[in-house]
């Protein structure tokens, strides 16, 4: 191993193996008492504290600080955390100078936010969870990055990820990074986070920020959200500026909030819709903002909505996920709506043109990321043949054919890409997601969002049980992802797809849900799942 990466592994603080240190009936022991006032705490109730003068964001700051040392570090060992802002407290006293002056920059200010590392901010290493970037420190801020600044929040740290957001292998384990290591279900520590926002979701159903911002390509938020216990908002393409993130996709790739409560998950998506990003072309297409997102936030949303429901949805058959599912529906029933069996034309057909489209625009545009912004690695090839050289730490369960594939394709001006990008958005949205909503009369569909997580398996790789968010991906149209219930004390989410740049409308759908559901539970940090 060269010296330089035996340094950068010694120098992680987030590796390890799969076993825990301790058990579940000692977390409790293992946190300060003076952290325990943030844990399952909103955004509201941590903003009023604040300005009644019960605490400052420097306090919030310190006891995120120590419950991530107690929770992440030490106790279950989550392996969430990738990085601490070495400015977090720094910037949590300005903020509350600022607010003790009488000036509040809005319900952010002060509230601390993890990011995902794939997502540039200074001064920290942005390294979508690979060795070959353990050194890469940006110049600047992503502009989504500017935007939480702006509106005070205070930038804690950085979540560990799937490396190269879980494309590099198809047999990869979500949530392990060679910079990271593997993160946990803090549902049960043997079971996946899901990924590639594995550390965020994590993170947040762990309460170690307020909350936190994923990303998503296929499923990377909606997933890890819903394995998590968590709410996941995955915008319109276009609706939240992409400059500054290493991508995969420009046709799918997105940025979006993880939160505990569809209210928290609204007043981020606010803060992340109104970052200025002119590099990014697929911004221009988005329509002038109709007032914030949390305006939607209706318990009464769901009154005379027709919901299409996917009964064929791509998750596999469990009695767990079909029971929690009815009760769903019983639960949106209840709250007004009026359910409609529909068929989602086309079910299935884009993901082989997909994959082509990920292939050629993972490569065009990671290098234009890695040139731009002066990584130690300048392109795919070069980035192979590090993950060669230093195989024993980047390669120790799984390959990266994902990676040998795309380096080896041409450029976009290709007849195979043109075609698979226009049939495989085709499918999913003109004539998927919009043909569903306007045969049946429908606002918007609901499905399960996935399984409950399955068993962490770095031999061979994930055992993921299928998807009901895949045409929303593939599309570039909004989905949203609640608690619906559990399975083995494993959480379920319940998903709405709706058309393009209906982010709001599925707000307030989702807030009404949950209001009526009540289905999150906090994390048990169990060592694995009891069985009978």
């Amino acid at each position: 191993m060269p010296a330089l990466l035996a340094a950068v592994m010694a120098g992680c603080a987030h590796g390890g193996d799969l076993v825990p240190t301790v058990a579940s009936g000692d977390v409790a022991a293992a946190v300060a008492p003076t952290t325990r006032d943030i844990v399952e705490a909103d955004i509201a109730t941590l903003s009023a504290r604040m300005q009644r003068g019960e605490v400052t964001s420097g306090q919030l700051t310190q006891a995120y600080l120590a419950r991530i040392a107690a929770i992440d570090d030490a106790g279950p060992r989550l392996n969430a955390v990738i990085e601490i802002n070495p400015d977090a407290l720094a910037d949590a006293a300005r903020l509350d100078a600022e607010r003790k002056a009488g000036r509040v920059r809005g319900p952010l200010h002060g509230i601390p936010v993890l990011i995902k590392d794939n997502i540039d901010a200074v001064p920290m290493v942005n390294s979508a969870g690979s060795l070959a970037l353990a050194s890469h420190r940006p110049r600047e801020d992503a502009p989504i990055v500017r935007a939480l600044r702006d509106a005070g929040a205070v930038i804690l740290g950085k979540t560990n990820l799937s490396e190269w957001a879980n494309f590099r292998s198809m047999r990869s384990s979500s949530g392990w990074s060679s910079r990271g290591g593997q993160t946990r279900n803090p549902y049960a520590l043997d079971r996946s986070p899901c990924g590639s926002s594995s550390g965020s979701g994590a993170a947040i159903a762990a309460s170690l920020a307020a909350v936190g911002v994923g990303t998503e390509t296929d499923g990377s938020i909606l997933c890890p959200a819903a394995v998590n216990g968590l709410v996941g908002i995955k915008p319109t393409v276009g609706r939240v500026g992409r400059s500054g993130i290493i991508p995969i996709s420009a046709s799918q790739d997105t940025a979006g909030p993880m939160a505990r409560t569809v209210a928290d998950a609204a007043l981020l998506l606010d803060v992340l819709a109104s970052a200025r990003d002119p590099e990014d072309t697929a911004t221009r297409d988005a329509p002038a903002a109709q007032g914030r997102f949390a305006d939607a936030l209706d318990p009464g949303a769901l009154r005379g909505v027709r919901l299409g429901v996917l009964r064929k949805h791509g998750v596999d058959a469990q009695p767990d996920v079909d029971a929690a599912f009815e009760r769903a529906l019983a639960h949106l029933r209840e709250a007004g709506a009026v359910l409609v069996d529909v068929e989602l034309p086309n079910r299935g057909k884009w993901s082989a043109p997909e994959f082509t489209v990920l292939k050629y625009e993972f490569k065009d545009g990671l290098e234009r990321y890695l040139r731009a912004s002066g990584a130690p690695v300048q392109s795919v090839a070069a980035l192979v043949d590090f993950n060669k050289s230093n195989a024993v730490a980047t390669m120790p369960y799984f390959g990266q054919e994902l990676l040998e594939q795309t380096q080896a394709l041409k450029g976009l001006d290709t007849a195979e890409y043109t075609k698979a990008k226009r049939d495989a958005a085709r499918l999913a949205g003109p004539e998927g997601i919009d043909a569903a909503l306007a045969k049946y009369d429908v606002q918007a569909l609901v499905a399960p969002t996935t399984g409950p997580a399955w068993p962490i398996d770095l031999v061979n790789g994930d055992h993921f049980t299928g998807a009901g968010y895949g045409a929303a991906a593939v599309a570039g149209y909004p989905s949203l992802t609640v608690p619906m219930g559990s399975a083995h004390g494993l959480p379920l989410g319940l998903t709405f797809l709706g058309p393009r740049w209906g982010e709001a409308r599925l707000v307030g759908f989702g807030h009404a849900f949950e209001q009526r559901a009540q289905a999150r539970t906090a994390p048990s940090y169990r060592s694995t799942v009891p069985l009978p």
